[in-house]
C-alpha cells in the first residue's frame, strides 16, 4: 500500500540535534515541510556521504521552509557519538532520530525486518503532515539532495497552485501542465 496522500502516524522518538537530546513527534511535522530521510545505520559507509550531502544543502532547504530529519533505527546516544567522531556527521545540524524500537521504520514501511535495520528512503511531507513523495533506494544506492530539493519545490508549486501539475524534469519558473480535456492526446 502507497504511503502517499497518508498523514503520518503517532510516534514519539528521542533524537539528537546541536548538542542536545530532545524529543520528537508526529506533531513537529505540521505547520512547515519536512523531509524525512531513513537510512541503514550509524558508522557505515554511504550513509554519512548523503546525510553530509543534505547538510550541504541544508541552507537552501530552510529557505524553503523545509525541516530535515534523519532516522536510523540505532539510538540517539550513538547519533551523538558519531556526530562526536565522524568529520562528516560533526557538521550536521538538522535533526537525527533514533529508532531502536522500529516504530517509525515500520510507520513509513521502510524497515528490514530481518537486519532490524531501514532501507534508503525519503520521504517529503507537507505542512499537514501528508506524505506527498516517497523515494526508496537499495542499501548501496545513495541519494542525491539536489533531486531532492527539485521535487520539493514541484510539490509546493502544485499545493500553491491547485489545477497545475509539474512536467517531467520541472524546474522552478519553467511552464506547468494545467490538466482539461483540450490537453488530452496534445501532449
Amino acid at each position: 500500500m502507497s504511503l502517499i496522500g497518508s498523514e503520518v502516524k503517532p510516534f514519539k522518538a528521542e533524537a539528537y540535534q546541536n548538542g542536545k537530546f530532545i524529543e520528537v513527534t508526529e506533531a513537529d511535522f505540521k505547520g512547515k515541510w519536512s523531509v524525512v530521510c531513513f537510512y541503514p545505520a550509524d558508522f557505515t559507509f554511504v550513509c554519512p556521504t548523503e546525510l553530509e550531502d543534505l547538510q550541504n544543502n541544508y541552507e537552501e532547504l530552510k529557505k524553503l521552509g523545509v525541516e530535515v530529519y534523519s532516522v536510523s533505527t540505532d539510538t540517539h546516544y550513538t547519533h551523538k557519538a558519531w556526530h562526536d567522531s565522524s568529520e562528516a556527521i560533526s557538521k550536521i545540524t538538522y535533526v537525527m532520530i533514533g529508532d531502536p524500537s522500529h516504530t517509525l521504520s515500520r510507520n513509513f514501511d521502510v524497515l528490514i525486518e530481518s537486519e532490524g535495520a531501514a532501507d534508503r528512503g525519503t520521504f517529503i511531507i507537507d505542512p499537514d503532515g501528508v506524505v506527498q513523495a516517497v523515494e526508496i533506494n537499495a542499501g548501496g544506492i545513495g541519494r542525491d539532495a539536489s533531486i531532492l530539493i527539485n521535487k520539493i519545490k514541484a510539490a509546493q508549486y502544485v499545493r500553491n497552485n491547485p489545477g497545475e501539475v509539474c512536467p517531467a524534469k520541472w524546474k522552478e519558473g519553467s511552464a506547468t501542465l494545467k490538466p482539461s480535456l483540450d490537453l488530452v492526446g496534445k501532449i
